[in-house]
């Protein structure tokens, strides 16, 4: 037991209380966030303007439903669209760079990759080096310097190999569809 010396009262330890303050605050965050995605779930915010033009992947993969919560759940891809997105690259594509990946929009279905890597929309491949297996992707623009980092879709990252919970560096080549 700690005493004050001036009073000789029992100092009463602030562990508890902070201890308790910390677990509310972390609670009320946590409500916050799930709320979130619910609500993103519900409503999705309007693409942007590079995104809204109809593309093979946007129009062929279907929405994961609401209820959703596991990566197999989320990868609405079919088998012959993983196998399209698994095909061997196009001899007349061309090193864009490196860059380093995260999971992006598990809700947004396809086969795709945001990066700074790119001005336009634009059909690409990525490959894992990791794993060395490849995905053909819509390479979509978003701001920021090259040396930026990039989000890629669950599909995609599905079939290169990469572990969800990792970032990733990635190779990304433009003009790599294959037929």
């Amino acid at each position: 037991m700690t005493v004050n010396v001036a009073t000789h009262a029992p100092i009463r330890s602030r562990a508890p209380k902070l201890a308790l303050a910390q677990k509310l605050v972390l609670g009320a965050a946590l409500v916050a966030l799930g709320a979130c995605a619910q609500q993103g779930a519900q409503s999705p915010t309007s693409p942007t303007p590079e995104a809204q033009a109809p593309t093979q992947t946007s129009v062929t993969t279907a929405r994961p439903p609401a209820s959703a919560r596991t990566e197999e759940e989320f990868d609405t891809t079919s088998v012959e669209e993983r196998a399209a997105a698994a095909a061997a690259p196009s001899s007349s594509e061309r090193q864009l760079g490196s860059t380093v990946a995260s999971l992006g929009d598990p809700a947004e279905p396809g086969f795709w990759l945001e990066t700074p890597l790119v001005s336009s929309v634009t059909k690409g491949r990525v490959v894992y080096p990791g794993t060395g297996k490849s995905a053909q992707v819509e390479l979509r623009p978003i701001e920021g310097p090259a040396s930026g980092g990039s989000r890629i879709s669950l599909a995609a990252m599905r079939l290169i190999g990469a572990p969800l919970t990792d970032l990733p560096t990635i190779t990304v080549y433009a003009g790599g569809a294959a037929s």
